[in-house]
């Protein structure tokens, strides 16, 4: 396993395991036992680091919630000291898309609510989820550096960021890293790399593989159930697929 360095002090194993589609996007929740060993593996591969999110939960066959917070928390508690974990805050699921609240309350309870269901006492990286529209940067920025005083979080950083919105939040509080679609498929957020640069902000992808288009798994055929965020994007339609194939070509 190769390693990267988030920020100026935040290393990190190079390729690190989303761990969201366990309980949350992609159908119903993963067996917990299967996932905690997959958890485990990926340690012993030389994984540091995991992201996993408040938002990211899933219904049970019972009816009760899977947390994804809970899962990776328990199976990674043996590795505590080892391992980096990530998670987020300032989304709710709604039937009608996100909705975002980063007012310093709203972040004050949402990191202590993490704390409880990773187990842990601290956080490793601890990500604004989306901007919140109605919350200035650098209120968001205050808060963060608030947390870090306090030893809840160790570093931060902002997922779906605009350079605008990164420079005034950095000012205030320095931002490890910023965590944006990134793959073959989706490079608009290429124009941050200079920012990114020059202030010594790292760059973590998430859906490097598109959401799994890219894995070579799935084609014109292919099935997702109703609760599977695939079944709804535009990329996997057959006509989707299609225009990808050409695209790649070029």
């Amino acid at each position: 396993m190769k390693y990267r360095t988030l920020g100026k002090e935040l290393t990190v194993s190079a390729v690190s395991l989303g761990c969201m589609g366990m309980t949350h996007a992609f159908g119903a929740p993963s067996d917990t036992k299967e996932m905690t060993l997959l958890l485990h593996e990926a340690v012993e591969l030389g994984y540091t680091m995991f992201d996993t999110a408040e938002c990211y939960t899933g219904r049970l066959s019972d009816g009760s919630i899977a947390y994804n917070e809970e899962l990776v928390g328990a199976a990674l508690l043996p590795y505590r000291e080892k391992v980096v974990i990530a998670t987020k805050f300032g989304v709710r699921h709604a039937p009608d898309g996100l909705l975002t609240d980063s007012r310093p309350e709203t972040i004050r309870k949402s990191v202590e609510g993490s704390l409880k269901r990773l187990g842990t006492d601290y956080i490793d990286l601890y990500y604004q989820h989306r901007i919140d529209p109605k919350v200035e940067p650098e209120t968001v920025a205050e808060t963060m550096a608030s947390l870090i005083k306090e030893g809840k979080i160790r570093f931060w950083g902002i997922s779906e960021t605009t350079e605008e919105y990164l420079r005034r939040a950095h000012a205030v509080c320095p931002v490890a890293a910023v965590q944006n679609r990134y793959s073959m498929m989706a490079r608009w957020h290429e124009k941050l790399f200079s920012a990114l640069d020059e202030l010594n902000v790292g760059y973590v992808a998430f859906s490097p593989l598109a959401n799994g288009l890219l894995s070579a798994k799935y084609d014109q055929n292919a099935k997702f159930a109703s609760d599977d965020y695939r079944s709804r994007m535009p990329q996997f339609t057959a006509d989707g697929i299609s225009k990808n194939r050409e695209l790649l070509a070029l």
